[in-house]
Parts: C-alpha cells; sequence; structure tokens
C-alpha cells in the first residue's frame, strides 16, 4: 500500500524504515514483489564537456542509493544481485536500511561489506533508530556499542537515524534532551572516527508545542554540537515541510528555504537524500513522490549551489531514494540517469 494513503502517512514510513533496521543475526526484512528492469549503463563522469564549457552537476564518486528503496529486491533476490544492478546503473555508493536479506539466506558483516566493495560500491552510512522502549532493541539509545560495532565492521563513515528528535515531546526542552542524546551517540561514533547524522522528515520544521514563534529544526542545529552531530537532508520532506509549515500556528509568515540551512552550514551535512516530488497542493505534504526527474524540484540548482562552494565539490554525497516506487529497479536505473545527465556552465 502508497505510504501516501495512509491515515498518517509520515509515521507510516517511520515506522516501516524501523521495521527494516537490524542486523543480521536480526528480524528479515520486509518481502515486497518486483520485476526486475532491464539494466542500463550510466554516462560516466568527465570534468568537462568536449567544448570545454560546461561539467557534470553530480561530483565523481559521489552518486549512492538508500537501500530501503530496494528492500524488495533484497529481500528476494539478496544483495549481491542488487549490487551487480546497482554498478550497471553507475552508483558508487549505498546506504543500508538494514543487514539482513530475507528469503536469500543469512549474510555476516564480514561477507557484506566484501560483496559491496567486489561491486565497486562504497558503503556510506546507514539507518539506525534511535530509541525503543525494548531494552533489547536495535537502536542508538538501547544498544549503542552494538551499533557502533556493526558500523565499524561494514567500514561505514557515517552512522545515522532516520527517526525525528520527538522522544521527549514536541517543547524546546525536549527538543534540548534529545540534543544531549544526539551529542552523547556523535561522540561516540566520532572516537570510532564515524559520523552521527539525523535524517529528516517534515516534521522536524514544525514549531515547539510550548512556543510557535520556535522552529523544531533550529533547535537541533542549535543544541546539537557541529563537530559531533550531522545531518542528511532529505530535500523532498525539507520541501513537504516548507509547505506544510512556512505559516506559524497563529497564521503569521514564516517562509524558509531548505537549501538555504545547508549554504550556511554546509560542514554540517555530508549526506543528502535526493527524491523526487510533482508538486500537488492538494496532498497534505504539497507534493506527491516520484521518481527522481519526473518531480518539480530543481536538483540542478540544489546540488550545484552546494558543490560550488569554495571547497565543498567532493565533500557531499548523494543518495538517490524513493519510499515506494512501482518498480524499484527501474526508479535505480532512471535516477541515476538523470542526475548523470545534469550539467552547469564552468
Amino acid at each position: 500500500m502508497s505510504r501516501m494513503s495512509q491515515t498518517d502517512p509520515e509515521l507510516t514510513h517511520r515506522l516501516t524504515r524501523r521495521g527494516m533496521l537490524g542486523v543480521a543475526a536480526g528480524a528479515t526484512a520486509a518481502a515486497l514483489l518486483g520485476a526486475a528492469a532491464a539494466p542500463a549503463t550510466a554516462a560516466t563522469d568527465t570534468a568537462t564537456s568536449a567544448a570545454g564549457r560546461s561539467r557534470p552537476v553530480l561530483p565523481p564518486g559521489r552518486l549512492g542509493i538508500q537501500l530501503y528503496s530496494l528492500r524488495d529486491k533484497v529481500s528476494t533476490l539478496g544483495f549481491a544481485p542488487v549490487f551487480a544492478e546497482l554498478k550497471k546503473y553507475g552508483y558508487d555508493e549505498v546506504e543500508f536500511a538494514g543487514y539482513t536479506q530475507g528469503s536469500a539466506g543469512p549474510i555476516t558483516l564480514a561477507q557484506l561489506k566484501r560483496l559491496a566493495r567486489n561491486h565497486g560500491l562504497n558503503p556510506i552510512g546507514s539507518h539506525v533508530g534511535y530509541y525503543s522502549s525494548d531494552p533489547s532493541a536495535y537502536t542508538f539509545a538501547q544498544n549503542l556499542t552494538k551499533v557502533l560495532d556493526d558500523a565499524q565492521a561494514l567500514g561505514l563513515k557515517h552512522i545515522g537515524t532516520a527517526s525525528g528528535p520527538f522522544r521527549y515531546g514536541s517543547t524546546v526542552d525536549a527538543w534540548k534532551r534529545a540534543a544531549e542524546e544526539f551529542n552523547t551517540y556523535g561522540a561516540a561514533a566520532k572516537a570510532r572516527g564515524m559520523k552521527f547524522y539525523q535524517h529528516n522528515h517534515s516534521d522536524e520544521f514544525g514549531f515547539a508545542s510550548d512556543n510557535p514563534k520556535v522552529r523544531l529544526y533550529d533547535v537541533l542545529l542549535a543544541e546539537t554540537d557541529p563537530d559531533l552531530v550531522f545531518l542528511e537532508m532529505d530535500i523532498f520532506w525539507a520541501y513537504a515541510g516548507q509547505f506544510r509549515f512556512s505559516k506559524r500556528p497563529d497564521g503569521t509568515a514564516a517562509p524558509f528555504e531548505p537549501l538555504d540551512y545547508v549554504l550556511r552550514q554546509p560542514h554540517r551535512y555530508p549526506l543528502f537524500h535526493v527524491k523526487d516530488g510533482e508538486s500537488d497542493p492538494s496532498n497534505q505534504f504539497g507534493y506527491r513522490m516520484v521518481d527522481v526527474g519526473d518531480g518539480d524540484i530543481d536538483y540542478q540548482r540544489f546540488i550545484s549551489a552546494v558543490t560550488r562552494l569554495r571547497g565543498e565539490r567532493l565533500d557531499h554525497h548523494w543518495q538517490a531514494e524513493h519510499d515506494n516506487p512501482a518498480e524499484s529497479f527501474t526508479f535505480a536505473r532512471r535516477s541515476s540517469e538523470h542526475l548523470h545527465s545534469l550539467r552547469e556552465k564552468c
């Protein structure tokens, strides 16, 4: 069932993603059916065009994909066939949403790391739950050491959560408390040579329940240590947040531009989710999720603005994602083709 058709689609997304999380000994991934698309070879990256007047918008070696988008293929075919297809499509990196492969059988972290490397894919990050009422849950709050052990075994440079900082509520103090915990996770990750990060949805751009003049995302940025806590901006959800929260609860204007957050502190955004949406004001989020290149989010503008910052071209990683693609291999192939086709003037 499409996430957009649920009563609370954003919450359903978070719970569904959380269900994917685990390690090789954990629960198996959810199995969804889908037919494989014909493989295609993505365009290669070059410094300039033949005319010497343009270059690819996408920096070389920085295109990844969030494997949650391919959970149906991972759970039925296994990681190896999925990685083989991704390499054909021109991907350089993968971001995990769980380390199991369902009916394809058990796989160890060492095998998974080797498999990715053998297919020329760099494991760049992973999503893990923030907290749980279950003391044995595979989350940062309940099992920080295990989470970091596994990330280190995979050779990850980033380890994060797609959970919002709502553990203690939506007040300013509640988010300050969550920020303190994020700082703790960030310090523990940094001690192992990794970066802890948080991936947004749209609710993070809402307002504090006890102070409607304060945007919660601003609390997160202000209360987390910039040397310890990093952000993975999901660009689709950020623009959905712009649609939902450009006015305060009393109706006064509170416009914001997601890109401005990045341009003000580019070092805090090592990762991005490149997810597209077709404008639809009748939708509660303002967009309907579509394959990258089929929507109205201007990725040429967004990626160029970040990579043109001095010294920033190779400092960011761009992960294609679709929460519920009609056909996941087709989504992966078409997204890569589109992003590789974008060019800018030198």
